[in-house]
């Protein structure tokens, strides 16, 4: 049996990502064994989960995942397992028979059996906090609120009152945290800036611990967390070969550990190489590139000649090749900046990208891969871009058919040439 908590918000930009890592960094300052989750589909918190506990942090996704799958990748070493929610507590993916939604935090929470603290932004809020509580908690029968934390307070008298009206409802409230200035995290269009990013990472980490350690009652937090046994037997994605050389550096970031876990259970080899340094696939029989900020390094990717070269040698003697969004942009013909600037891609696809005009692309999506491709069967995955497909080539096969959450025929998606293959979506599980 291991032990776990949600903490989740009634909305987002409500603080749930600096004070999850403050919590966490706080209780390895402990020596607590822990591990920690991201709720939905998302590469750039998990980083910073990961730099706060010393460990990978896992996505938990329940839209994309089967209950089964999440209980396995919930359980694993350590005492305590810190679930960090996405959006609002009960904000889930439409649906076209579910109307409030697939996916969502408190979805995690019932499948789990775990309890929910509440991070509650009370900057321009007083009583009406405590039934903004009741309302979440009575919203459904399988979801609990072990208690809550406001974030943002004004003064002691402005706390004062909040808890005061929390704790007659019968809620704990554990810690008050004031409006602090240096601790938001920087972002970009995609979300925040990646952890390898912030050169101050450790002192914002300790920064954040040390708010927590002040202003929270982290005994009565850990008290509040709930056993829940681990289930084995979840179906994992194939992997795409025997020996995988997987991608991995600052243009090639955005992975699901989950995926390369699995890969590695069923008994692959995996080897990481960097394409901004100058590196190729090798020998491999596969080779992965994931998404990430090409668009970052557009010109550095275009002159990189060991790379295109290792990528071409690949291809030519039949490894399978696959793209997802940023990896599949570099797999093109080229890609253009927003600026109208264009650079030479890898050109194993016969497909351009373009940032020329921004369009965000956003969503779960249900996939049924064409073709003799790697996997067989539904897949999910979800998008999460803003450029576009440009120019393509007559006959250019497409390597998916795609449907939205809702169940929406988007058509056709991403490109296959032979064992070469890519789209824009991020492949998480099976149905």
């Amino acid at each position: 049996m291991s032990g776990g908590l949600v903490i989740s918000a009634p909305h987002s930009g409500a603080g749930k990502t600096m004070l999850t890592l403050g919590i966490l960094r706080a209780l390895r300052r402990r020596g607590i064994g822990l591990r920690s989750a991201k709720s939905g589909p998302d590469y750039i918190d998990p980083q910073f989960h990961a730099a706060a506990t010393g460990r990978p942090c896992v996505s938990l996704d329940g839209w994309a995942m089967t209950p089964a799958q999440i209980r396995t990748l919930a359980g694993g070493p350590g005492d305590l397992l810190v679930v960090e929610g996405a959006m609002g507590l009960h904000d889930g993916a439409p649906d076209a028979d579910a109307p409030f939604g697939r996916g969502s935090t408190a979805d995690l929470a019932a499948i789990l059996g775990i309890p929910v603290v509440l991070i509650l932004d009370v900057a321009k809020q007083g009583q009406t906090a405590a039934s903004v509580v009741l309302g979440l908690d009575r919203f459904r029968d399988d979801v609990a609120i072990a208690g809550v934390i406001l974030n943002r307070v004004g003064s002691e008298r402005h706390a004062g009152m909040i808890v005061r009206a929390v704790a007659a409802l019968g809620y704990p409230v554990f810690g008050a945290v004031p409006r602090l200035a240096g601790l938001e995290t920087p972002s970009r269009h995609l979300g925040l800036v990646q952890a390898h990013e912030r050169e101050d990472l450790e002192r914002f980490l300790d920064g954040a611990a040390g708010v927590v350690e002040q202003c929270l009652d982290l005994d009565a937090l850990l008290a509040a967390a709930r056993p829940f046994e681990a289930t084995g037997g979840a179906a994992s994605l194939p992997p795409l070969g025997q020996r995988i050389a997987v991608a991995r550096d600052g243009a090639f970031s955005f992975l699901y550990p989950h995926l390369l876990d699995g890969w590695r259970t069923s008994g692959a080899e995996l080897s990481f190489f960097s394409p901004l340094g100058d590196q190729g696939p090798g020998e491999a029989d596969a080779v992965y590139l994931p998404g990430g900020y090409p668009e970052l390094h557009a010109g550095m990717l275009s002159g990189r000649q060991g790379f295109r070269e290792g990528m071409l040698a690949a291809a030519a003697r039949g490894a399978v090749v696959f793209g997802e969004c940023g990896g599949f942009m570099v797999m093109g013909r080229g890609l253009t900046l927003a600026g109208g600037e264009r650079h030479p891609m890898l050109g194993l696809l016969p497909v351009e990208t373009s940032l020329e005009t921004p369009r965000l692309h956003l969503g779960y999506r249900r996939l049924k891969p064409l073709g003799d491709g790697p996997w067989a069967g539904d897949l999910t995955g979800h998008e999460f871009h803003y450029a576009s497909l440009g120019k393509t080539e007559a006959g250019t096969l497409p390597l998916f058919r795609a449907w939205d959450s809702e169940g929406n025929d988007l058509g056709f998606m991403g490109a296959r040439h032979g064992r070469v293959m890519g789209s824009f979506a991020h492949v998480i599980g099976t149905r």
